[in-house]
């Protein structure tokens, strides 16, 4: 039997950046995120971390901003969870490039993508370190009614994903 060590990681994030949690398995994560991101919404500011599981085991990183990729490092740092990844996101949203990540052949899932607060629950042994789960935002307390319905449709209209 192995000993497991529970952590909870604030991902920091003082602008309310969307972000994207993901799991991955391969060193060429940094360079084919870079370019499932560049290649979805011209113009996108990311920064994007990957902690390698094995060899030198680096923080890996790319991206096109340089407060977004100091921000993926400093956060990745702190959860030091083998072949994860974070990408912060400016001047465009998860829904823009989620589906261009989960086709990156060496993704395995995502995690989060959120802008919400984010606590990423990590397991550490004498192996090394993985996330086990996320707790994103609050926790839900009531049911919507048709006030809250349509506010939310309208909402979606005015921001132009639903017509």
């Amino acid at each position: 039997m192995v000993d497991a060590k529970l952590t909870v990681v604030e991902i920091e994030n003082p602008l309310g950046l969307n972000l994207i949690l993901g799991q991955t398995h391969f060193i060429k994560t940094v360079e084919d995120v870079y370019e499932a991101l560049a290649t979805s919404v011209p113009g996108a500011k990311f920064g994007v971390a990957f902690c390698e599981a094995s060899g030198d085991c680096l923080i890996r990183w790319d991206g096109t901003d340089a407060e977004l990729i100091a921000l993926a490092q400093k956060n990745m740092a702190m959860i030091k969870a083998g072949h994860t990844f974070i990408i912060f996101l400016s001047d465009c949203f998860p829904v823009n490039v989620l589906n261009r990540i989960k086709e990156v052949s060496e993704v395995c899932h995502i995690i989060a993508a959120t802008a919400n607060p984010l606590q990423v629950i990590v397991a550490e042994t004498s192996q090394g370190r993985g996330i086990m789960g996320v707790i994103d935002g609050a926790a839900s307390d009531k049911i919507e009614d048709d006030e809250k319905i349509n506010e939310r449709k309208e909402f979606l209209r005015k921001i132009g994903y639903k017509r």
